[in-house]
């Protein structure tokens, strides 16, 4: 029997590890088990190769909690480890077995899956254990079982073994401060959130399968029962798989899978799949979503080699692309020593820039393929092509094949589709096109039969971050503006004449505007004498274009001005000089008729606006009884 030190290069190694290295106590698990898993693939790449005279066969990993005795065991059937392998990797913190392996075996090696990278994966079990013990034995012919264990300071114990078989067997000897490990519920929970896709299969137990009946079975008959190994994990998920060898359906049960308390399905799928100029392989959902922006995010789970990392895919995953469910898989993207973080590089950078191609370039696959079925989605999935649009400028410039903008009536189109319909008779006299939206089909009405009685369209935008978007159209198309229905009267909106001839003269202008002043109760209305067509309505409630859709924009987050969010609404009140219900009340004679004629007519123009209420709209009521008496 051999002791000694352990070859560290501080004496507090092990308390440093517990608390610094690994904050998560619970991912010894994952990286006692993905050792395992290394070792396993190491084999098969060697009895591949013929390297390895040994049957690879069907090898498993298992995982066994002895309450009684305050132990876990962690079991593969994977290459093992001689005397000397076990000084060279264990007794050696942070020398790599599989890097060293992956060294040696450059050229087949790769393709593997194996996880190692850092060689610390082992130590993460003194977080849990007081002591560790591992029972090794090498694959190599003629190799001798190695016992060696440790009791959490740097000193070791070495000695030959008794294990038959090839593999390792690593013994926890669990801590007082960690008991809850040697719980059932609390390893199967584990082995659930880190190992479910892992490519060996895992054995946690058994489990009770029923059977087929036989033929001559009678109705009341149990059907008959077996015990069988409890495997943890689905060691082929669909992510590892090609497309072409996928259906619809078996998308849709890997979803189920991954989120089995998620009952609707997914809207679409997006494969990912390349191997160069870095590895990546994954399936995105598109969920139904909603305009909520605050919608739970963390949804995507990122893998390396199968073994479940963390669901933070921040700085991989494009930030709008956060609101999708599934998988990413890659050996390529760097992790710190604990695997839990991400370490930003230029490899990280092109593999979001990739995802954001493929999110791209499938949303313009499924307009050209089946456009009615996009446009029936169009609503659950918009908030995450917008905010695409608005973060990620490539996104943007894909955008024009994929982005529809839906109209009052139900209609959709792309971009350049909507220019080509609207440019004849949506073009103002400074040649510039006129984009007229709504954000609610009720309350703005009247406004959008206003501007469909002159023929134009009118789109519906709605979602809580279209006036940055608006901003980004605005500044990157020629010759385009954007106006909502209730920013002005129509004719002003779209304006084909320099001027408008006027009924009125300007002495009976000012005129009308000092009543008006004088009669209007509420103060808060800036008055604007317009001259329209005589049949516009005369009294008609607006909002500047530019001051709403600040106030909008910085009560979403940026692009208004300082205090803007808190500032009162401000309304214009547009007065038709050419229509016939203005001039009757410029000839009024009595004072008081002249203002409740006023007084009703703005309050009019109020309710369809849906701004009278309260006070307000009871007094309208009332004097509105009162006329018709």
């Amino acid at each position: 029997m051999a002791t000694g030190k352990i070859n560290v290069s501080v004496e507090n190694i092990f308390p440093l590890i517990k608390k610094f290295l690994y904050s998560d106590h619970e991912i010894f698990l994952r990286e006692l088990i993905s050792n395992g898993t290394d070792a396993t693939l190491k084999l098969k790449h060697l009895a591949a190769i013929g390297e390895a005279k040994v049957e690879y066969g069907h090898p498993i990993i298992e995982v066994k909690v002895d309450k009684e005795n305050k132990k876990i065991h962690i079991t593969d059937q994977g290459i093992g480890m001689t005397e000397e392998e076990v000084k060279k990797y264990i007794n050696d913190i942070a020398f790599s077995g599989a890097e060293e392996f992956l060294n040696k075996y450059e050229d087949g090696a790769k393709d593997s899956g194996i996880i190692g990278h850092f060689g610390l994966g082992f130590y993460s079990a003194f977080m849990v254990a007081e002591k560790v013990e591992i029972l090794t034995k090498s694959y190599k012919e003629d190799s001798e079982a190695v016992h060696w264990s440790c009791d959490g300071s740097p000193n070791f114990t070495l000695k030959k073994g008794k294990k038959k078989n090839r593999g390792t067997e690593i013994i926890l000897h669990i801590a007082e401060d960690s008991t809850e490990f040697l719980e059932d519920n609390r390893i199967t929970t584990l082995l659930r959130k880190y190992n479910k896709f892992m490519p060996i299969p895992i054995k946690f137990g058994m489990k009770t399968e029923t059977l087929p009946k036989p033929e001559d079975a009678k109705k009341e008959d149990k059907a008959p029962t077996k015990e069988v190994d409890n495997i943890i994990n689905n060691p082929n998920p669909a992510w590892t798989k090609q497309p072409a060898d996928l259906e619809d359906t078996d998308y849709k049960e890997f979803y189920r899978e991954l989120y089995p308390m998620q009952f609707e399905d997914p809207l679409f799928h997006i494969h990912l799949n390349v191997d160069y100029p870095f590895n990546l392989t994954g399936i995105l959902y598109f969920p139904k979503l909603t305009n909520d922006l605050n919608i739970q995010k963390d949804k995507i789970q990122l893998y390396q080699n199968q073994v479940f990392v963390t669901d933070n895919v921040e700085g991989i995953v494009p930030e709008f692309l956060t609101m999708l469910r599934g998988v990413i898989d890659s050996p390529d993207i760097p992790l710190n020593v604990s695997r839990s973080y991400l370490q930003a590089d230029g490899a990280v950078k092109k593999i979001a820039s990739y995802i954001t191609r493929k999110v791209a370039d499938k949303l313009n696959s499924l307009v050209k393929d089946n456009r009615e079925d996009y446009e029936k989605k169009w609503n659950d999935i918009k908030i995450v092509i917008e905010y695409g649009m608005l973060s990620e400028d490539k996104f943007f410039e894909k955008s024009d094949k994929f982005a529809l903008y839906p109209t009052v009536d139900g209609k959709y189109f792309t971009f350049d589709e909507l220019k080509e319909k609207i440019k004849s008779n949506q073009t103002d006299k400074d040649e510039k096109l006129v984009i007229l939206y709504a954000s609610d089909k009720e309350a703005q009405h009247s406004y959008i039969e206003a501007a469909k009685a002159k023929g134009y369209e009118v789109l519906l935008l709605d979602s809580p971050i279209i006036g940055h978007l608006i901003q980004k159209l605005e500044g990157s198309k020629e010759k385009i503006s954007f106006a909502r229905v209730d920013a002005d009267p129509i004719d002003i909106l779209i304006k084909k004449e320099d001027t408008a001839i006027s009924k009125l003269s300007e002495e009976e202008k000012d005129r009308l505007k000092a009543n008006l002043e004088e009669a209007i109760e509420n103060k808060s209305y800036t008055v604007q004498l317009e001259a329209m067509d005589s049949d516009a309505s005369p009294f008609i409630i607006t909002e500047p274009e530019f001051m709403r859709r600040m106030k909008e924009m910085q009560r979403t987050g940026g692009g208004g001005i300082m205090g803007m969010g808190s500032m009162p609404e401000m309304y214009n009140l547009v007065v038709n000089t050419n229509h016939e219900l203005v001039g009757e009340i410029l000839n009024t004679k009595t004072a008081k008729k002249r203002e409740r004629l006023i007084n009703q007519s703005v309050d009019l123009a109020r309710l369809s606006k849906g701004l009278l209420k309260g006070k307000e709209l009871t007094n309208f009521i009332k004097r509105s009884y009162e006329m018709v008496k």
